[in-house]
């Protein structure tokens, strides 16, 4: 599962460097519009695994998550290869609206594997499936950067469909354990049971809540960033050096990861959450004033570092919270409450670039995050007792 997560998110990110410049291929369009369109096209995928995110999480939970990782890496290699031929900014909007359906495959691998994991050591193991994704994403914006420069973008999206085929090989030759239920522990959840368990407990709603906030925080930046890089840097090889701007957040991001997830089990994983999102907070506000390339590469680097942890903690309390049998679908909520937060972050960032400029999208992404640190913060103190940790 280490390598169909380092090939789905190395092939994922190939394309997110030049979205962007790929639209500018349609025809001659203003810089605002490309902008706009950007972040539009970048959501859009979004949009449909929002939807479906909860529902591929419930028929996980009752038939195993094994047959749904193998179906949407199906769907998103055949998307990725029809939008090799598309010659228009609305027909790459609906390939990518259709992408969503199967989207999530990181996600539910994440599922996938925590179900199969000891709580008491969540963090580290899902830290380390992590660095699979993260190594992917730091080599796919270099690698699709020199495709795109050297190739062109349509040949970029073949390539990419093939690495996202192999991850759906790699999984069929996976088997699916199970750690033991506790006797005479439930096998099977309703919705209307799930909702209720989340609801009824405050700091698990809110953790859920905020992969919203911090997800629009994240991907405010993600579509406009080639843009910006072009602005600081020239349009020599741009593809090339957003691709590097990209991949710096993933060194940090490999770097910490599964360090993040072991302290997180040692010291509790809302404290460790909580202490994350004021760092990142933190780290982002100076992107507002760069002035160079590479302190771009700095801020994107440091903030890799801080925003490592936060998915596999996250995970990993919910692997708390949740009775193994629901699992699926409360992951499936957050996964689908992420992929709200990846509709409205580039869509927010790209309307707010075109209005206000790139460093209003640094202010408000540090806001965000700070915020976030902020209504757990309150949230873990007034319910201290469903935010102790426990193995």
């Amino acid at each position: 599962m280490w390598f169909a997560n380092f090939f789905v998110a190395g092939s994922m990110t190939m394309v997110m460097p030049f979205i962007s410049l790929y639209i500018e291929t349609f025809g001659d369009f203003s810089e605002k519009y490309v902008q706009h369109w950007s972040g539009i096209t970048f959501g859009i995928t979004f949009v449909s695994a929002f939807l479906f995110s909860p529902i591929w999480g419930r028929i996980g939970d009752r038939y195993g998550r094994k047959k749904i990782l193998i179906i949407s890496g199906l769907g998103m290699g055949l998307s990725i290869f029809l939008m090799s031929y598309v010659q228009s900014v609305l027909q790459l909007l609906l390939l990518r609206f259709f992408m969503g359906f199967f989207s999530g495959f990181i996600p539910m691998s994440q599922a996938f594997i925590s179900t199969q994991t000891p709580k008491e050591i969540a963090g580290r193991v899902l830290g380390t499936l992590q660095t699979g994704s993260i190594t992917g994403s730091l080599l796919g914006p270099m690698l699709g950067g020199i495709l795109a420069d050297s190739l062109g973008y349509s040949t970029t999206f073949k390539w990419t469909s093939i690495s996202i085929f192999i991850s759906a090989l790699l999984v069929i030759v996976t088997k699916e354990f199970l750690i033991p239920v506790s006797k005479g522990a439930k096998t099977h959840y309703s919705s209307k049971e799930v909702l209720r368990h989340i609801i009824r407990n405050p700091v698990l709603l809110t953790v859920l809540l905020i992969s919203s906030l911090v997800q629009i925080a994240h991907f405010s930046i993600q579509p406009i960033l080639s843009l910006f890089v072009s602005e600081l840097h020239g349009p020599t090889n741009v593809a090339f050096y957003s691709g590097i701007a990209f991949s710096a957040a993933g060194l940090g991001n490999l770097m910490m990861s599964r360090k993040w997830g072991k302290i997180a089990d040692k010291y509790g994983y809302i404290k460790i959450l909580i202490i994350l999102l004021f760092l990142a907070g933190i780290v982002y506000l100076p992107g507002a004033a760069v002035s160079s390339f590479w302190q771009l590469v700095i801020i994107r680097f440091a903030l890799g570092i801080t925003i490592g942890g936060i998915i596999p903690v996250r995970i990993a309390y919910i692997r708390q919270e949740a009775p193994i049998a629901m699992q699926g679908e409360v992951l499936g909520y957050n996964t689908s409450l992420r992929f709200l937060g990846n509709i409205v972050g580039p869509m927010l960032g790209g309307f707010i670039s075109g209005y206000y400029g790139f460093s209003a999208v640094f202010i408000s992404t540090s806001s965000l995050l700070i915020i976030s640190g902020l209504i757990l913060f309150v949230s873990m103190h007034r319910h201290p007792k469903l935010a102790k940790h426990s193995i």
